[in-house]
């Protein structure tokens, strides 16, 4: 039988857990009677009490003592990892591309901050940001000033001249004959680096500014606006530059790239992520299995995108064929981590609420099981290969599991087999991140 106090406890989180900011609580908070989706097994468990405490799950059993814990009664609820995305974006969600080449940074970083919170309250307790500049931005959700998911951050895209991360107006010339540098590379969203040099210091810069994983673009990409989607970026030296400059820091290398031979030179020098990948073969997604590299790659059906050009919605539709194919291939191959992400920008903040839905893309070929463990467990083991660079090294992330961070959601319904009940915000009662409810509407 629950206390007074316990009750009181109750009450006293659904009243304050309706704003924004974190709610504080006690030390400890006891959930009662959840089923638990671990982001690893593809069933829930019976029914058992989670003790969390400061900001970790320190005990999963049955018929917990409350002793001075909140309480919050979880019974016909699901318990389960908060969300990770694995390709975002956070300094350009849902901005235009031209304020991204040409506005002010601090208009951009306005916008990344509201899109901190509503990225949160989806349900999305970690992000791995993949190029832009987020320093800020994390340092201000990690000390509590704004709300919103932990970062994983890779800090501005490493490009060569005319590649993928190179934005540049054809009237715009390069510092070689002149020209002044861009605005997108003076506010930190690409360094465009040429040559082993050139990329070893970009890759150095960034990690000197905390980045926790290095992202080059090594193929085409369709909302570039002069590379060919199916163009190799960069050379094998310059990409196992990179590497080395990373795997000193202790870390490792993701690249954007759509098509085999961009990703399998990318392998061979050492990258142990691919951050697209709809275009390529079965044969290279079985060396990613063999050599343990991650797919982190994204359900891209809708092929065209009013904000993008003519030019770029044509390499999208090419990049869109290859969906399909790509998940299906990658099902069958065993011991390939498949990962979520998105990889929403410049579009506006309607459009941008859809990223949870995304998941739904996947219902044709995957069981809702195995399209949470991309969101969840599988993209936590990922986010820890950042190893010395890793900014929240004490626990681990995407799990229900004793010594995890208590990063919760808590989720009317059963995910397993509807993932509605992540993908709509009703049915998604409350969320934790750190051990700090957010959101709780139960």
């Amino acid at each position: 039988m629950k206390t007074m106090s316990a009750i009181l406890s109750i009450t006293a989180i659904s009243i304050l857990s309706q704003s924004v900011s974190a709610t504080e609580t006690s030390e400890s908070i006891l959930f009662e009677n959840v089923r638990i989706f671990d982001g690893v097994s593809n069933e829930l468990t019976e029914k058992r009490d989670v003790l969390v405490t400061n900001n970790k799950i320190v005990k999963i059993a049955e018929d917990l003592p409350p002793n001075d814990a909140q309480i919050i009664n979880g019974t016909g609820l699901t318990m389960m990892p908060g969300l990770i995305d694995t390709h975002i974006h956070m300094s350009f969600a849902s901005i235009s591309q031209m304020a991204l080449v040409g506005g002010d940074a601090g208009f951009a970083q306005i916008y990344s901050t509201r899109d901190a919170k509503d990225v949160l309250l989806r349900g999305f307790t970690s992000v791995r940001d993949m190029g832009g500049n987020t320093f800020g931005l994390k340092q201000a959700i990690d000390q509590g000033v704004v709300p919103g998911p932990r970062i994983y951050l890779s800090g501005p895209v490493l490009s060569q001249t005319g590649g993928h991360g190179d934005f540049r107006f054809a009237n715009q010339n390069s510092t070689l004959v002149g020209g002044d540098v861009p605005v997108f590379v003076q506010n930190g969203y690409a360094i465009l680096a040429d040559g082993v040099p050139e990329v070893l210091k970009g890759a150095r810069e960034n990690l000197r500014r905390g980045a926790s994983h290095i992202k080059m673009a090594v193929g085409g990409g369709y909302a570039s606006p002069t590379d060919p989607l199916l163009g190799v970026q960069y050379t094998y030296d310059e990409i196992a530059a990179a590497v080395s400059a990373a795997s000193n820091w202790g870390t490792y290398v993701t690249i954007h790239a759509y098509h085999k031979e961009a990703i399998n030179m990318a392998i061979d020098a050492g990258v142990k992520d691919i951050g697209h990948g709809q275009l390529l073969d079965k044969a290279t997604l079985k060396k990613m299995a063999k050599k343990g590299v991650f797919l982190s790659t994204q359900p891209f059906t809708e092929c065209h995108e009013p904000q993008l050009d003519s030019f770029s919605n044509q390499k999208l539709a090419q990049v869109c064929k290859g969906t399909e194919f790509v998940y299906k291939a990658a099902k069958d191959i065993k011991g390939l981590k498949i990962t979520f992400g998105t990889d929403i920008f410049f579009v506006d903040q309607d459009t941008f609420k859809l990223q949870a839905k995304m998941m739904e893309r996947l219902l044709p070929w995957y069981q809702p099981a195995e399209i949470l463990h991309m969101a969840t467990g599988t993209a936590g083991e990922l986010l820890k290969m950042s190893g010395l660079r890793d900014p929240y090294p004490e626990a681990a992330l995407g799990v229900i599991k004793e010594g995890a961070y208590a990063d919760i959601l808590l989720v009317k319904g059963d995910p397993t087999v509807d993932l509605k009940t992540v993908t709509n915000e009703e049915s998604l009662l409350m969320i934790m991140k750190d051990g700090k409810i957010y959101k709780n509407t139960m």
